[in-house]
């Protein structure tokens, strides 16, 4: 399954607002990225050779200036960190909370992940274990993946990187407790990494924004302009970096859509949006998604984005 908290999120979701966001209403670097796809694209999106030309010129634009070190903040996820500092950088002192959809074990704890969590007007499961391609290859897998290499990516800015699991827990968190890691970081901006587990032929990237939800445990009232931002930014360098188009079964063609049925979204106190990176039950986005190159791709753009919404 694509979300952390629906069996089949791309069919028959009710209380879905459908947004009907022009290309023109995007902002700053999403507005320049959708409009390159825009001009560029047909159905299967840009050519290889638009797409390494915008990349080629946005990589020319966005050079960060050489790092150097400064001290390591205290973060314990940032422990890793080689000499126990991080460079500083574009990002130093923004934090960023990295959530990657699923667990790996999940399935092997079905009783855990079923059990009922409130999230906010209403209660969902726990958690699911997510979606995988027709070959095999789980969810789980492909956003610890992505998530791994954005979190190095973000490092190198400056940022100081939480995840809500790392894959060393059995099954979850569950989802209302993947929202407080991010409120209890007070994160900058938080990002949950999914892939779609829709019909096949449905093609392409969404990100999801938080709808204006109050009851409850639940008031995104503070976090909804701030996410759809965010979400816009990520839009807009998804499209550049990794050459794919925005969805082609929601959103109206914006790669954007909005849901307050997710707890990971109606719990959250900061700025968070969902990424679904492609279907992996469609054959060709599948082969991109199981490709390491085009997840390095991936990771750059949501690196990009979260950087151009950060430093607004």
């Amino acid at each position: 399954m694509s979300y952390d908290e629906s069996q089949q999120p791309a069919r028959g979701r009710s209380g879905r607002s459908k947004l009907t966001v022009a290309v023109a209403a995007l902002v700053s670097t999403a507005a320049a990225g959708w409009l390159v796809w825009q001009g560029m694209s047909g159905p299967e999106g840009p050519t290889p050779a638009s797409a390494a030309g915008v990349a080629a010129s946005a990589a020319a634009a966005t050079t960060p200036p050489a790092a150097t070190a400064r001290p390591r903040t205290g973060d314990a996820p940032d422990d890793d960190v080689p000499g126990g500092t991080v460079p500083a950088g574009p990002l130093a002192g923004k934090v960023v909370v990295i959530d990657p959809g699923h667990n790996p074990r999940n399935r092997d704890h079905t009783t855990e992940i079923n059990k009922p969590v409130d999230i906010g007007a209403t209660s969902k499961e726990c958690d699911t274990t997510g979606t995988s391609t027709e070959a095999g290859y789980p969810e789980a897998e492909f956003t610890l993946d992505v998530s791994h290499r954005l979190r190095d990516l973000l490092r190198e800015e400056g940022a100081t990187v939480t995840f809500t699991h790392d894959d060393e827990r059995p099954f979850g968190p569950c989802v209302d407790e993947r929202a407080r890691i991010g409120n209890e970081a007070k994160a900058d901006a938080a990002i949950s990494v999914h892939a779609d587990g829709s019909a096949p032929g449905n093609r392409g990237f969404h990100v999801i924004l938080p709808a204006l939800v109050k009851g409850g445990g639940a008031d995104t009232t503070a976090i909804v302009g701030p996410s759809r931002d965010l979400g816009e930014h990520i839009v807009g360098d998804f499209v550049r970096e990794t050459g794919s188009a925005p969805a082609n079964y929601l959103g109206e063609g914006t790669g954007l859509d909005v849901r307050g049925d997710l707890g990971g979204l109606n719990l959250s106190t900061v700025p968070k949006v969902f990424i679904e990176c492609g279907n992996m039950r469609d054959s060709s986005d599948a082969e991109l998604l199981t490709d390491a190159e085009w997840r390095q791709k991936a990771a750059q753009g949501l690196a990009d984005g979260i950087r151009g919404f950060l430093e607004k």
